[in-house]
């Protein structure tokens, strides 16, 4: 018995051994493969730095500063000097009067804009694809892609001016004989006009990459589907939208990831003490907690709860992608 674990032992030591010797050799030959790989496409390397050393400075080198969430921040002893409280900021958003509101109202917003905005892109796409005249689909291309360039400001701007009680659309709504609509304070609008005035703007310019995946399509294809009698409809279902399916499921995967980043500046520009009911988003809520009333480790903990759900939705829908249509971002 004494012999069996002896030699037991000394096989588990050779194993250790040998599995520490091939995670050195792997390693070696990574590093000798990036090494090879930097030499041969420095160029590339070159193009790229100034992309990644974006992302480090603006994106990665912030989290440093997360931990204030976790600490009650206090200027005059800095960041590491600020004592610990766990999870009391947390706790606290948890327990007060606006999380419901604000939860609802930031997925209601997301979910809205996602189940509205992301589909027209596609749609608009393949409609385009089937314009013959080239002069005609640049023209429409041109319309449709120009409010994309208008300023956050400049689209709410023009919102307030025509759907105030005496714009343009409650006068054409007075011509009809009908009764004129606060839009603005009304809250039960505010998601509406929010969400379809985004998809105005920026329609267009998201249907670019599902123009370009459909110039990728071989016209054989299109061509032995007529000869097989198949109808302009039928190859749109059958060929067109399997070509860009794969394109279609990753920016599903990115856009429903980002479904409770809705936007700060619209919806700061848009909300009024009168529609704050429907309006306000967490968005909003951690810059008056944050900017205005100066509680910024109770803001870096709502902002940092809202981050990780976007996270966790984030890998959910890329796992059911991969399962569902073999389709993912990793």
């Amino acid at each position: 018995m004494a012999n069996v674990s002896e030699a037991t032992e000394k096989f588990e030591v050779i194993d250790k051994v040998n599995k520490r010797q091939y995670r050195r050799e792997t390693k070696k030959k990574a590093r000798a493969r990036w090494r090879k790989s930097v030499t041969k496409n420095w160029q590339l390397y070159v193009l790229i730095s100034p992309v990644i050393l974006y992302f480090i400075i603006f994106h990665y080198f912030p989290l440093y500063g997360l931990q204030i969430a976790f600490k009650d921040f206090i200027a005059s002893k800095g960041i590491i000097g600020s004592p610990w409280v766990g999870l009391k900021h947390f706790e606290r958003f948890f327990d007060s009067y606006y999380f419901w509101r604000l939860i609802k109202n930031t997925v209601g917003i997301g979910v809205f804009t996602l189940v509205v905005s992301f589909p027209i892109p596609i749609i608009l796409a393949l409609l385009l694809n089937e314009v013959k005249s080239l002069r005609y689909k640049k023209f429409v291309q041109t319309i449709i892609y120009a409010p994309h360039f208008l300023s956050t400001v400049v689209v709410v701007g023009m919102l307030l001016l025509f759907l105030k009680t005496d714009g343009l659309v409650n006068n054409v709504i007075q011509i009809f004989g009908g009764t004129p609509i606060d839009f603005i304070s009304e809250p039960g609008w505010f998601k509406s006009l929010y969400v379809f005035s985004d998809v105005w703007q920026t329609m267009g310019w998201s249907s670019i990459i599902y123009i370009a995946a459909l110039a990728a399509v071989d016209p054989a294809q299109h061509e032995a589907a007529m000869i097989d009698g198949a109808s302009r409809l039928q190859r749109i279902f059958h060929i067109n939208l399997p070509a860009i399916m794969p394109t279609i499921v990753i920016l599903f995967i990115l856009n429903a990831g980002s479904v409770m980043a809705v936007g700060f500046e619209k919806v700061y520009l848009m909300q009024n003490s009168l529609n704050m009911s429907t309006s306000d988003v967490i968005s909003t809520f951690v810059y008056r907690s944050g900017i205005l009333e100066a509680q910024y480790s109770f803001s870096a903990a709502v902002g940092l709860f809202n981050s990780i759900i976007n996270f966790i939705m984030l890998i959910m829908v890329n796992q059911i992608a991969k399962k569902v249509n073999e389709t993912s971002l990793w």
